[in-house]
């Protein structure tokens, strides 16, 4: 099936688009068509534009099922922002939303309806949703369906009952990233019969990737959050305590921060979730509970603080920076106890060895895309199967990463950890190997042992990166989860005997340690000139007045692509500012001549 012949007026009038994004049209089309349909889109491709425009060019009711409250109230206020009736049922209702909302559906005017999957499962509103007719279930953030998926959620598994309960309407299903076996896990528990899958280019290109060994990890992200200042931003960390601890240290810095994490009270959570959301500069301190289907299109960083738990959950998690198109960069900080932690995680987890070995898999494959000796995108591409050339622009393909033959090194250092009884860590074993006589290393005899000394020809720091490649490597594991430390596995045994031989990155110091010395940032984009620079202020300023005026987000009156274009076109009549990107009637007609003032009068 062709797109209808008012689809792209539709798009332009309602939403401001001129054309649809890459894969788009050929899942609309499906859509249309009344297929049951699986895409895999990545984040910032407009999933949520192949839902929403159905309902518009079909009419009848759309479900929509979305894995957090703070996302429906968003997702459902943007559309009302542009005239489409929308609304949710959740517990975060007063009566007066649930009344509205009942209202709409019965009088046949809601074309998206945004509900839970604990709440799509409840027997009397399935019930209540079939006798009013449902044209479509959409089933967001799909990957949650799977226990192969990264954010498995059960109450998802409720969701095929429930359309069937509704009469079996066409079911829809959207996720950013779902591998072969998701796929195939999603296919089986969601739709009654075979859908359409479409699984579009995982490449986010105006994502920079970047990845660092730990050392001094504080000053390492301060330096990267010097290049963003008044940008908006998320940082990852592993635990909720570290969250609270490094939005303080940011404030004290001078940014705005807020930390996010389950255990915070559900009011604190949500008026720091809102401040994110709604204003502009702000940094949300988070556990991966901060994130799932963000909808700011103006996050322009996110450094995850610490390693992420897999290379899906790290490819979700970056997402949600430049889903506006616009250039954003992130940074991942790992050391060898990040990757420790998430190897003691899946030991200490409650699954069979089949789930076992297959959670070891991925987290192999996260450890050597943070050791990585070739383009990290073509890497990243490759885990989901896609085909890609060197992108010339992650950090490695700007820096021209090393490798060696490190087989001697490498016998060096696990010599070091047998001859100390294979229980102490990196640091103490990098002292041993540069001759650095420590009063415990002299009171355990080991200054004494024909390896302390052998590698003065190195920097500690150097040493400490070899322990750290070697543990991602699998020549070393935890010698013990209470007290740390390493001892070998086979395959170290088998390269400390000679058997086998490793390659690893050349060492290379961290240079500086002034505020923003080490990131070398790349060019991205054609930089403003100082009028335009000037007009995107003012319209920026207006835009927060608006919002603050209305309540809702700034990005929701109108997002940073918009207000650029705005400020390098300079457009001087309302009919010009409608042909801006992202402009479309109702927003024309609201805020179109107060920006328009601002452009005539700079």
């Amino acid at each position: 099936m062709t797109l209808p012949s008012n689809a792209r007026t539709v798009l332009k009038e309602v939403f401001g688009y001129d054309d649809f994004r890459p894969g788009q049209a050929e899942v609309i089309s499906a859509i249309l068509d009344k297929s049951p349909v699986l895409a895999v889109m990545p984040t910032g491709s407009g999933k949520s534009m192949c839902y929403q425009l159905p309902a518009l060019l079909d009419g009848g009711l759309t479900v929509v099922v979305s894995p957090l409250i703070a996302l429906m109230r968003d997702q459902a206020q943007q559309m009302r922002a542009v005239g489409v009736a929308a609304a949710t049922l959740n517990s975060n209702n007063t009566p007066e939303d649930n009344d509205r909302a009942w209202e709409l559906l019965r009088s046949g005017e809601l074309r998206l309806l945004f509900v839970s999957p604990e709440r799509i499962a409840m027997e009397g509103l399935t019930a209540s949703l079939a006798r009013l007719g449902v044209q479509r279930v959409a089933v967001d953030e799909a990957h949650c369906v799977s226990e192969w998926g990264h954010d498995f959620r059960p109450e998802y598994r409720q969701i095929r009952k429930a359309i069937d309960e509704m009469g079996a309407p066409q079911a829809i299903a959207f996720t950013a990233t779902a591998d072969r076996a998701t796929r195939n896990d999603i296919v089986e528990r969601l739709f009654s019969t075979k859908p359409q899958i479409f699984v579009h280019s995982f490449d986010r290109p105006n994502i920079d990737l970047r990845f660092e060994p730990k050392d001094n990890p504080r000053r390492q992200l301060i330096d990267f959050l010097a290049q963003h200042r008044g940008d908006s931003g998320i940082v990852y960390c592993a635990s909720r305590k570290k969250t609270e601890a490094l939005a303080g240290y940011l404030q004290e810095q001078g940014y705005q921060a807020v930390a996010y994490h389950a255990g915070l009270d559900l009011a604190t959570r949500n008026a720091n979730q809102d401040r994110f959301l709604r204003e502009d500069g702000m940094i949300a301190v988070a556990t991966v509970a901060f994130g799932m289907g963000i909808n700011k299109p103006d996050v322009r960083f996110v450094v995850h603080a610490d390693m992420p738990a897999t290379v899906e959950a790290y490819y979700q998690e970056i997402g949600r920076a430049g889903r506006d198109g616009l250039d954003a960069r992130t940074l991942t900080l790992y050391g060898v106890e990040d990757i420790a932690f998430r190897r003691r995680q899946i030991d200490e987890k409650d699954i069979d060895q089949d789930r076992r070995a297959f959670e070891r898999k991925r987290l192999g494959a996260l450890t050597r895309l943070c050791e990585a000796v070739r383009c990290r995108r073509q890497m990243l591409l490759g885990y989901f199967e896609e085909v890609a050339p060197p992108c010339g622009s992650c950090d490695i393909c700007r820096g021209q990463v090393a490798l060696y033959d490190a087989s001697i090194d490498a016998q060096k250092a696990l010599s070091a950890v047998v001859r100390t009884g294979q229980r102490f860590g990196a640091v103490y074993l990098a002292n041993l190997l540069v001759g650095e006589a420590t009063d415990v290393m002299q009171r355990n005899g080991h200054a004494d042992l024909k390896t302390f000394g052998v590698g003065k020809d190195k920097p500690k720091q150097a040493w400490l990166a070899v322990y750290r490649q070697l543990f991602a490597l699998d020549a070393l594991e935890a010698a013990s989860e209470e007290h740390g430390g390493f001892r070998l596995t086979p395959f170290g045994d088998a390269v400390l005997r000679g058997q086998e031989t490793v390659q690893l990155r050349v060492f290379v110091a961290r240079k500086g340690g002034g505020k923003g010395a080490t990131i070398g940032r790349p060019p991205v984009g054609k930089p403003l000139g100082d009028t335009e620079a000037g007009i995107l202020d003012k319209l920026k300023a207006l835009r927060r007045e608006l919002s603050r005026e209305e309540g809702v987000p700034a990005f929701m009156i109108f997002p940073d692509k918009t207000l650029l274009q705005m400020a390098e076109e300079r457009p001087m009549t309302l009919s010009e500012l409608g042909r801006i990107h992202g402009v479309g009637q109702r927003k024309l007609s609201l805020y179109g001549e107060a920006f328009l003032e601002i452009l005539l009068t700079v």
